[in-house]
């Protein structure tokens, strides 16, 4: 089981219990409107939890999918992951959601720098990527923030709901 804390969240493994508060915000469209997934049914997010508390028993994790928390209340105010892409480069990549009525508030760049530190020192890789649509510059202000370096522009990088869509890459890497 992973716990992280940080000054106001905690980034945990997901609980079967955490369905209704992810589905609130992972079936709105604003939300996913960067995204490669969603807006979730009933079903999809069923889904998600079940394939992220199933992640927690793999012998060989290297995929962390953690529910956002709120310190001490416990309230889920959004998802952040990171995964080993390449175990024999040494190389991972990150994510988060926040959900809207939290958004704004520095909660995925606490959370990201927790997982840029996880990565490095836990996980043991060289290098971290993020990417996330042009227009997300929400997103790309916060990478900014987290010290990743805008690499470049992966173009048609993503179907996404029957698009090819751009991605901007960032990157950092353990100095």
């Amino acid at each position: 089981m992973i716990e992280i804390s940080t000054e106001r969240l905690v980034l945990r493994d997901f609980r079967i219990t955490d369905e209704q508060a992810v589905h609130e915000f992972a079936s709105d469209p604003a939300v996913c409107r960067y995204t490669d997934w969603g807006p979730n049914s009933p079903d999809d997010t069923r889904l998600f939890i079940r394939e992220a508390v199933e992640e927690v028993a793999s012998p060989k994790r290297d995929s962390f999918t953690l529910a956002m928390s709120m310190n001490p209340s416990g309230v889920v105010v959004g998802s952040c992951s990171v995964w080993v892409e390449s175990a024999s480069h040494r190389r991972a990549a990150l994510g988060f959601v926040v959900a809207p009525a939290h958004q704004g508030r520095g909660y995925a760049s606490e959370a990201g720098q927790a997982l840029l530190d996880f990565a490095f020192e836990v996980m043991g890789v060289q290098r971290v990527e993020a990417t996330c649509r042009p227009g997300n510059l929400a997103s790309a202000r916060v990478l900014t923030k987290l010290g990743m370096r805008r690499e470049g522009l992966l173009r048609s990088h993503l179907l996404i709901r029957g698009r090819q869509e751009d991605s901007v890459l960032f990157a950092s890497t353990r100095s």
